[in-house]
């Protein structure tokens, strides 16, 4: 992994820190930036977590993301009931019309890889963010909880991605009841990948995230969206898609540069090209 650091807050304007972003090599780090209000999402946060996602995916040398809170007690304490104005995000059309994705929560597609290191509480969004990761790494400290049912608010997103992960009783037991789950029982249920002593969380996600970046990315991009985009087509159009994207991904010039590595016996230099 080269040693280049790009940082800063993920767009200008006066609520740029809500949410940061930084790249160190090819791993970026998008981080919930309001500790003092337990990570939880307001409109400033909103459109900074939905720029920083956006840079990621238009960012070519980022290739890997972890998403993480500011902290030592919470990854993301969900929506900011003192000031929800905004959290939900911006829709075309209003809301009640015309719902649509419009976040990383939502639905936004990112292909690159992505890691949950989860250094606390994570409720609400928070939750529905890591079940969107493919990796959750777990703080032996972290708790994992929907409440929104407790308050008289249904569960959405979460309801739509949880039980394709967990198995239906335990899904229901976190979206039903509102009650929070501890690490070790996401971790045996499923939902947390792995759990790890507290002061370890960032080292193992940043050992993950370097051994994701070994893999060709665009490769990796391509591999990623067929097992996302095949879960819901039958097995001949799966493999039709799949085939297509081996030729797109093939074309590449990493592609290319995979097989005269193979061949020279050295590693590859990708360039994500």
């Amino acid at each position: 992994m080269d040693s280049t650091s790009v940082e800063g807050p993920p767009e200008d304007g006066p609520h740029g820190n809500a949410a940061t972003y930084q790249r160190n090599g090819h791993v970026a780090t998008i981080t919930y930036n309001r500790p003092e209000a337990a990570n939880t999402v307001n409109g400033a946060m909103r459109r900074d977590l939905n720029a920083a996602w956006e840079r990621f995916m238009a960012d070519e040398d980022a290739w890997v993301a972890i998403v993480t809170g500011a902290g030592d007690r919470t990854f993301c304490g969900g929506a900011d009931l003192r000031d929800s104005d905004g959290s939900t995000g911006e829709f075309a059309g209003t809301f009640w019309e015309v719902p649509t994705i419009n976040s990383f929560e939502s639905g936004l597609e990112v292909f690159k890889p992505t890691i949950a290191a989860v250094n606390g509480a994570c409720i609400g969004y928070g939750l529905t963010a890591a079940v969107a990761c493919d990796f959750v790494i777990a703080s032996e400290r972290a708790t994992f909880s929907w409440p929104e049912v407790t308050i008289g608010i249904p569960t959405i997103v979460g309801a739509i991605r949880l039980p394709r992960k967990v198995a239906w009783a335990d899904a229901m037991e976190l979206l039903l009841t509102g009650e929070a789950v501890g690490a070790d029982q996401a971790r045996e249920m499923g939902l947390a990948w792995k759990v790890v002593p507290h002061d370890e969380l960032m080292s193992n996600a940043l050992a993950l995230a370097d051994r994701l970046c070994r893999a060709a990315p665009l490769a990796a991009r391509a591999t990623k969206e067929v097992a996302v985009r095949t879960r819901d087509m039958g097995w001949t159009d799966a493999v039709r898609f799949g085939e297509t994207m081996r030729r797109v991904a093939g074309a590449t010039m990493d592609a290319a540069e995979g097989r005269t590595a193979w061949k020279d016996k050295r590693p590859p230099e990708w360039k994500g090209r």
